[in-house]
């Protein structure tokens, strides 16, 4: 008897590049699971992940600015909402697994800690060898047990530009969607916060990928079906993707660098390592491995209110003083 799902997969051999990644040809998941009766595998994983814990809380962490007093700036998870469109938009025109890149977006980043890179980064300290990246396919794989597919777990591994290339198309799509979604959102909420103004940005950003927000992601999403159509790869113009990194290098002075005080990083710094200190002294009763992974566990999984408020509830409100995060 034909199932809902079996019509979608026959949908996909019928409509899908012969460079797609079909559900029926995935290597599967670690443990075997029976087939459900209305969703493919891709899609049972893009489900897992919006009803875990973990994407629950992207909604209160950090992407760039931290506590900001406007309502209209990103946060982890509104940046993971606007990878997942472009990823979309990308893999739909070139016929590649929508399913696929949907879930590999909705996932990449539940590994992130609170206050963004900079929380990372003193995690990293404290835990040397942690990246977001490797901690979202903890979370999926050991702290909340998803199960999902190969597929899935390589995508979210390989995500960032520090890792292998992703094995599949759609996993290289997630990689240049997210970079193209950072890039065009930290412009657009730096410009909110009065930190830049267009004419600021680097000339290649400007006369490359255009003037304003909607011109920006035309350019790259457009650059890039156009260069990988018929290629063994995902790729961009080499135009394009230089003056992407031209802007990536002057985000990271002007913003995600620049703007950070002493005060503000000295004051993340002290959340975050009386928060793991506390928690490897005294472990949580849930969790895996011994009292400092339990402890990096916990505390990277936190968001940015819980942290705070976790931190004063220890007794480091007079730390906080009147700063940032005051």
């Amino acid at each position: 008897m034909s199932t809902i799902r079996s019509r979608i997969e026959e949908d996909e051999r019928r409509t899908l590049s012969e460079r797609a990644v079909l559900a029926v040809a995935s290597k599967g998941r670690e443990r075997d699971e029976s087939e459900d009766d209305l969703r493919t595998c891709f899609q049972r994983d893009r489900d897992r992940v919006v009803h875990s814990k973990a994407f629950r809380r992207l909604a209160h962490k950090t992407q760039v600015f931290l506590a900001p007093e406007g309502d209209h700036y990103r946060v982890r998870l509104t940046h993971t909402l606007e990878v997942t469109q472009v990823a979309r938009t990308i893999a739909r025109a070139l016929a590649l697994n929508e399913d696929l890149v949907e879930a590999i977006c909705l996932g990449h980043d539940l590994g992130h800690t609170p206050f963004g890179h900079m929380g990372e980064e003193f995690v990293a300290r404290y835990q040397p060898g942690f990246r977001h990246n490797l901690q979202s396919v903890r979370i999926v794989e050991v702290l909340e047990d998803l199960n999902l597919t190969w597929e899935v777990r390589d995508g979210i591994a390989n995500h960032t530009w520090s890792m292998p290339m992703p094995s599949t198309l759609e996993g290289q799509i997630a990689r240049y969607a997210d970079r193209i979604a950072y890039l065009n959102h930290d412009i657009d909420d730096a410009i909110r916060a009065g930190i830049l103004v267009e004419d600021q940005l680097p000339e290649a950003t400007r006369e490359v990928l255009g003037i304003g927000h909607r011109a920006r992601i035309n350019t790259m999403v457009g650059d890039l079906v156009r260069a990988s159509e018929g290629s063994a790869d995902i790729a961009m113009s080499p135009d394009v993707f230089e003056s992407m990194g031209l802007t990536r290098e002057f985000l990271f002075e002007q913003v995600y660098l620049g703007r950070v005080t002493p005060e503000v990083k000295e004051q993340v710094e002290g959340i975050m390592t009386t928060l793991l200190e506390h928690f490897e002294a005294d472990p949580p009763a849930e969790g895996f491995g011994d009292p400092r992974t339990r402890s990096v566990d916990y505390v990277a999984g936190m968001t940015d209110r819980f942290a705070i408020r976790t931190f004063t509830d220890l007794g480091g409100a007079a730390v906080l003083g009147s700063g940032l995060l005051g």
